[in-house]
């Protein structure tokens, strides 16, 4: 869909100037803008630059974190109150001085956020095995007030498919796996900034209201309102959560820095990336970095 954004404005132009291709700028269009602009490299490591004091300082302090946890067989730390979103935790950093690409999941290194809706009893067995206890407040909310993904596929479970769980006969089944493996897409961030996506959504929105008003395809089109009115809504915060770092994503990204800090600030969990190093505004190195 054709976003009524004037793209010819400085703000736009400043941030496209170089780069090929017409279709991306006139709809969103990620793909169109690689495959006019990406440049095959089939060569070896060696354009690579070594670590830089300051990513060696990083690591080292991820490290130290990470021996603890070998030693203790446990979390440095974990919440016990806060169900994580995309807006729950202030800005965390290692060592805020040295990071040029910033963004953790919580407001701590290797701090462990709380993923309750996709089953409160999950958690409730972590936190005993680390000899924590699980606020009394957070856990009736998720037990008693807010049904999980967990409780919601136990309830359509047949009693032939609950007999074959126990039993062990099938496994892997999706009661315990409602997280699942997804990662967001956040190169359209980084193109377009937020803005331009919250007009996307508001014009796809509006573009629904003949259907409502006729009744047509009725579930259907009030989901899809629904869920589109859900995306603006979580464009907004990703935007309340970068200004938290001091980053203005509302704009297309400027350079290098900003663009990898779009992608990293951060991360649904329950996956083990490598990232960009974080002391270096660009592509010039990968180093492990710890998400959790």
């Amino acid at each position: 869909m054709k976003v009524d954004i004037d793209t010819s404005d400085k703000l736009y132009a400043d941030a496209w100037l170089g780069f090929k291709g017409t279709d991306w700028k006139n709809e969103i269009n990620v793909r169109d803008f690689i495959q006019h602009n990406y440049t095959p490299y089939e060569g070896d490591e060696s354009f690579l630059a070594e670590a830089t004091p300051a990513t060696t300082e990083l690591w080292e302090k991820v490290m130290e974190g990470i021996r603890i946890e070998n030693a203790t067989h446990a979390p440095v730390d974990f919440d016990t109150n806060i169900a994580t979103t995309i807006t729950a935790h202030d800005a965390g950093y290692i060592n805020q001085p040295l990071e040029k690409i910033v963004g953790l999941q919580t407001d701590a290194p290797l701090k462990r956020a709380l993923h309750p809706f996709g089953g409160i009893n999950m958690i409730k067995s972590s936190f005993h095995a680390y000899g924590r206890e699980m606020d009394s407040e957070f856990e009736y909310l998720f037990t008693d007030l807010r049904k999980t993904h967990n409780q919601g596929v136990f309830d359509v479970y047949s009693p032939d498919m609950l007999r074959c769980r126990k039993s062990g006969v099938l496994t892997g089944l999706p009661d315990g796996y409602g997280r699942g493996r997804i990662i967001g897409d956040y190169r359209r961030v980084a193109l377009y900034g937020i803005s331009y996506l919250v007009r996307e959504r508001e014009l796809q929105f509006a573009d629904l209201q003949s259907r409502l008003e006729k009744g047509e395809d009725l579930e259907a089109t009030i989901r899809l309102r629904e869920e589109l009115a859900e995306h603006r809504h979580a464009l907004l915060q990703i935007q309340e959560m970068a200004a938290k770092y001091g980053f203005d994503i509302s704009r297309p990204a400027q350079n290098a820095q900003e663009s990898g800090a779009v992608a990293l600030l951060r991360l649904s969990g329950g996956s083990e990336i490598a990232k960009w190093r974080r002391d270096v505004a660009g592509p010039h190195g990968i180093v492990p970095r710890y998400l959790h």
